[in-house]
């Protein structure tokens, strides 16, 4: 579709979709709570009817809440990434443009329709013709079942043209703070690197492959093997994982799980990730968490991935110390270091505002990581200070699996869970010959000072 036509497209179902807010909110007699919620309603609604780039810009979006407000990051959270599936014969014809024959040929059996169906892919359930040897973990037999992620046919395409059509509008005389409009640039060009990544199926696989490295010693974390003999860019097969959604816990319960062993698992297996491996799984929603008839965690979809070099998961080590410790000036420290600067001018004011967020969110009564997090980005947003990327991505992925953890175990501390990982990490680098090395000179001058007193 050309971009003006798609342009117009667009701006009609914005039009349309906040046109039945502002009904909803009685032309501006409702209070101001309720127009803002009706309108963050129907924004949402118009990010699922566009398609796949409006659905994962907002998904991006809502880590932002010093931006776009708690309402609507409220509703971004919700984004349902389910469309109706392409027909069969364009499937048909992706695999086979990817893998050279058709899917009938190329397994022993292959679904017509799709057990999922998102914005940029779907999943179809299949049949291997023959065992295969994956890169790591046991082999998969002939006859094993495995899901086939095919992404859609126009996709690509759909995205660039989505993506070209955003950055034009952001040009628009719109009225914004400039601070808010670089945070959009911002996000359109992170949004972009993305939307990359997910558009290359091979990547994924190989983020998967790495996580069954990661976790190969850890029997409770469970990682699809990938068949790379039938993936291609456009195509990704994966062993097929059975079990039970969050939503279905009770059922699991029923069949022997131990759902609060699980919960607290899940949750120190993400602290390592964040603070041992340097990569994290960015998309922990409840759909890509399933939990197998076995008692264990398997992760799904590995599109969206976080990555830490040594220096910052010393830093978030920090930030989580300081959170324990109720410690707001060593919690700003810290995440300076990962790209959050509070202007000298401005610091006394924000580290009130932490203190008084941490007096509430992290008491001994009670840890709340969710209201905490998302307290501390929008605390950040009304001082003016920038946020980057990929501190607000970590932020909300702590959030997110507290929430999956509490859905499992409602009492779970998830800071707590990080207790071994950052006293491990913290003693590691105090320890480190060269760091003791560069701070030998001033604890020798320190020690002399006390001694001359």
């Amino acid at each position: 579709m050309p971009s003006v036509a798609r342009g117009r497209a667009i701006a009609g179902v914005f039009v349309r979709r906040w046109a039945r807010a502002a009904v909803r909110a009685r032309f501006g007699l409702a209070s101001a709570e309720a127009r803002r919620a009706a309108f963050a309603r129907e924004t949402r609604h118009a990010c699922e009817d566009l398609g796949p780039a409006f659905v994962k810009l907002g998904q991006l979006a809502s880590v932002r809440p010093d931006v776009f407000g708690a309402e609507l990051v409220f509703e971004l959270e919700r984004l349902q990434d389910r469309v109706p599936p392409v027909p069969y014969e364009a499937v048909r014809a992706q695999v086979r443009r990817a893998l050279g024959a058709d899917p009938e040929e190329i397994f022993a059996s292959f679904e017509r329709e799709p057990v999922a169906s998102a914005s940029v892919a779907q999943v179809h359930r299949a049949v291997l013709r023959e065992a295969y040897a994956p890169v790591w973990g046991a082999p998969l037999p002939a006859g094993a079942m495995v899901a086939v992620k095919v992404l859609r046919p126009d996709a690509a395409a759909v995205v660039a043209e989505d993506l070209r059509i955003a950055r034009a509008a952001l040009r628009w005389p719109w009225p914004l703070r400039v601070a808010h409009r670089a945070s959009l640039a911002g996000l359109l060009d992170e949004f972009a690197v993305t939307l990359a990544d997910e558009l290359d199926l091979r990547r994924e696989g190989r983020t998967a492959d790495r996580f069954a490295f990661d976790f190969r010693d850890d029997a409770l974390v469970r990682v699809p093997r990938v068949v790379w003999t039938r993936t291609a860019r456009v195509v990704l097969t994966m062993e097929f994982v059975e079990g039970w959604r969050l939503s279905e816990l009770t059922h699991a319960e029923r069949e022997g799980v131990d759902a609060r062993g699980l919960a607290v698992h899940g949750a120190v297996a993400f602290m390592r990730q964040v603070l041992e491996l340097g990569r994290y799984h960015a998309d922990l929603h409840p759909a890509n968490i399933f939990v197998t008839p076995d008692s264990r965690i398997a992760y799904l979809d590995f599109g969206i991935v976080g990555r830490l070099d040594a220096a910052e998961r010393h830093a978030i080590a920090q930030v989580l110390a300081a959170l324990v410790y109720g410690d707001a000036e060593r919690a700003l420290t810290w995440s300076a270091a990962l790209g959050v600067t509070v202007p000298a001018e401005r610091r006394a004011a924000v580290r009130a505002d932490l203190s008084a967020l941490m007096r509430r969110t992290l008491s001994e009564d009670g840890r709340d990581v969710r209201h905490f997090g998302m307290g501390f980005l929008s605390m950040l947003g009304r001082h003016g200070v920038a946020i980057p990327m990929g501190y607000g991505l970590l932020v909300k992925a702590l959030v997110t699996v507290e929430g999956v953890a509490r859905a499992l175990y409602p009492d779970i501390d998830i800071i707590e869970t990080s207790r071994p990982f950052v006293t491990g990490l913290l003693a590691r680098r105090a320890a480190d010959p060269a760091r003791l090395a560069e701070r030998l000179p001033a604890a020798v001058r320190a020690g002399l000072r006390e001694f001359a007193r």
